[in-house]
């Protein structure tokens, strides 16, 4: 009787994008390749392209010239799905047409595309910039109840990098006088590739006042050094899971929210959106800022 040979499982399958994804030949060495595909996935997201279109392109970009039955087939899209992809994709540029029976198809080059999907983005933003007064104007123009203001204490949660960052640059143009900052090194990490870091050296430059706590890492000394701020101090490295926060005179506070998805979960491959709470209420904030003081005052270098 015939001895069966079993083959040996393969340990993942080939991502969709591979040059040789017809054959569904084997990654079997590193994973370095698929990681690399997720950031560029992520990053071609902020661009308004949907994860298909996505897919579409990059399959494109690394395959050279395709029939839409053989990126449909390799991509497992339906034909009709694809087709309109493909009209899309070459209406902003992304890709082009081949004259040729049957038609094909090859992607612009990913160095011109994301010069394309940039300027897109900018033109977009000049736009809205120069509607920005009329529609103010606009506003102002429609009959509104009188209403007493009031100072209330308020609460308001902000999701995703961009949201935090433009709520952070905001509560830094309010400040008068002075902004606290505790940050561990993977925050200060986020702020400084945000920019952030930039505006608080530049309100320091302008004698504002800014106090920068974080922990004492070889990432936070890198920061903190290139800052060239007077007022940066160094937890010892035995102070484990501090919070994350900004707290502008006394009077706003911006405190990050763990969202979980990077600890005791070692098999997500993505993390969730990164969260903030934004207040004015004054007995959270005084109880932040006495954390930051007793802090700043013990354990630091």
């Amino acid at each position: 009787m015939p001895v069966e040979i079993l083959k040996e499982k393969p340990e993942y399958p080939v991502s969709p994008y591979d040059k040789d994804a017809r054959v569904r030949k084997l990654l079997r060495r590193d994973k370095e390749p698929l990681r690399s595909l997720g950031i560029i996935e992520d990053a071609l997201v902020k661009f308004e392209l949907s994860k298909n279109e996505i897919k579409v392109y990059i399959y494109l970009a690394r395959s050279g010239m395709r029939k839409a039955r053989e990126i449909s087939d390799a991509l497992s899209l339906h034909r009709t799905e694809t087709y309109r992809i493909l009209r899309d994709l070459g209406k902003r540029g992304l890709i082009s047409s081949v004259l040729e029976k049957p038609l094909k198809f090859m992607a612009t080059p990913f160095e011109e595309t994301l010069g394309i999907l940039i300027k897109a983005k900018k033109l977009k933003i000049e736009f809205l910039e120069r509607k920005k007064k009329n529609l103010i104007e606009i506003w102002y123009s429609i009959p509104h109840p009188k209403v007493e203001p009031e100072n209330k204490e308020v609460f308001q949660i902000l999701e995703g990098e961009e949201q935090i960052i433009i709520k952070a640059n905001e509560i830094l143009e309010k400040t008068r006088e002075v902004i606290y900052v505790l940050a561990p090194d993977l925050e200060l990490l986020r702020l400084y590739h945000s920019g952030f870091t930039d505006s608080l050296e530049r309100f320091s430059k302008k004698n504002g006042k800014v106090r920068l706590l974080t922990n004492c890492s070889p990432k936070s000394r890198f920061i903190g050094e290139k800052m060239k701020l007077t007022d940066v101090r160094y937890l010892f490295s035995d102070v484990e899971n501090l919070p994350s926060f900004i707290i502008s005179d006394h009077e706003q506070l911006l405190f990050s929210i763990k969202n979980g998805n990077d600890v005791n979960d070692p098999g997500r491959k993505r993390k969730g959106k990164v969260s903030s709470l934004w207040t004015n209420y004054e007995a959270f904030i005084r109880a932040l800022k006495t954390l930051f003081l007793v802090l700043w005052d013990t354990k630091t270098l």
